[in-house]
């Protein structure tokens, strides 16, 4: 008589499934608790510096003239979206973070390659990748504006097809490619570091099945690698976009706005400090928060990545 093996029972794989679940909502209980006072004390810092920028951006108000404010609603509001000039330099923000991010994450990808596969020297490897990021963003902001200055700069010298009188913070362009340059050089060994945490959770056994199957590199890349990575580069390009859309201090140090190559939020600091016009500065600062709450919520989107299934409980 064949012996045959009863069927699990519905009830033990609900069972199951049950365990996991309470599982589940212990650790995001856990999860809850541990991050609680960081947020509190994120709120008790922030939450006053926001609603006064909320208040005042209500106001007409010159910090030079502090007895002549009159509460004018939403007028900051209408003249700053009506103004040619901010929407020029949100323009000139998105450009920089779209090019810079862009590409930050294939260079960064690159490195975290390198980073992942390298075996001979990796401290070393990674720790020169690295080097930029740990410059304060003024010192390599000035280093950048040295190397593509006139005069003294080596950039015009070491780049073909360019003369060596050309004046790179003279025309518009150029001194935005000036800009980015700096921009892409300092970040993106951050961006490589994530891209590298990321790269270090795709399964090897997934590519050794894969490159037995007859998979290519690129096959494996962009059918294994890839889709693997998608949350970690979710983060990466997250973090970077925020980072990149609030540009302030190489613009500062190299051009000071001239050219028109001005961000939000250098405007906001020409309003705010230069102009000291805190209502109007008040009101940037506010669409400047806003705009960057839909930049990351597109973003989230824009990737939809199971959070739930990245950490392996889906």
């Amino acid at each position: 008589m064949t012996a045959t093996q009863a069927p699990p029972r519905e009830d033990s794989a609900r069972g199951g499934t049950a365990v996991d679940s309470d599982r589940s909502k212990a650790e995001n209980r856990l999860g809850q608790r541990l991050v609680a006072p960081a947020v509190v004390l994120m709120l008790l810092v922030t939450a006053y510096p926001m609603l006064q920028a909320l208040y005042l951006s209500l106001f007409r108000y010159r910090l030079t003239a502090p007895d002549d404010r009159e509460f004018i609603w939403f007028s900051n509001y209408a003249t700053v979206l009506t103004d040619s000039l901010f929407w020029q330099d949100t323009w000139n923000t998105v450009l920089i973070m779209v090019v810079t991010v862009a590409v930050e994450l294939v260079i960064g990808f690159a490195f975290a390659m390198v980073m992942h596969r390298v075996v001979f020297a990796r401290g070393v490897i990674r720790t020169s990748i690295l080097i930029p990021y740990g410059i304060i963003t003024v010192v390599s902001a000035f280093a950048w504006q040295f190397a593509f200055s006139l005069n003294n700069g080596f950039v015009n010298s070491w780049v073909p097809f360019v003369e060596d009188n050309f004046n790179w913070f003279g025309d518009h362009w150029p001194a935005m490619f000036a800009i980015m340059v700096s921009e892409i050089w300092k970040t993106t060994p951050f961006m490589a570091l994530l891209l590298l945490a990321g790269l270090s959770q795709v399964s090897e056994d997934m590519l050794e099945a894969a490159k037995v199957d007859g998979a290519t590199w690129w096959q494996r890349l962009w059918k294994v690698i890839l889709p693997n990575m998608r949350a970690a580069i979710m983060v990466a390009v997250l973090f970077r976009a925020l980072d990149a859309y609030r540009i302030f201090d190489n613009i500062f140090v190299m051009t000071k706005g001239a050219q028109d190559t001005e961000s939000v939020s250098f405007l906001t600091y020409r309003q705010s400090i230069e102009q000291v016009q805190l209502g109007l500065g008040s009101a940037l600062s506010v669409l400047l928060f806003l705009s960057v709450l839909l930049l990351a919520f597109g973003i989230v989107k824009l990737f939809r990545v199971d959070l739930a299934q990245a950490r392996g409980e889906g």
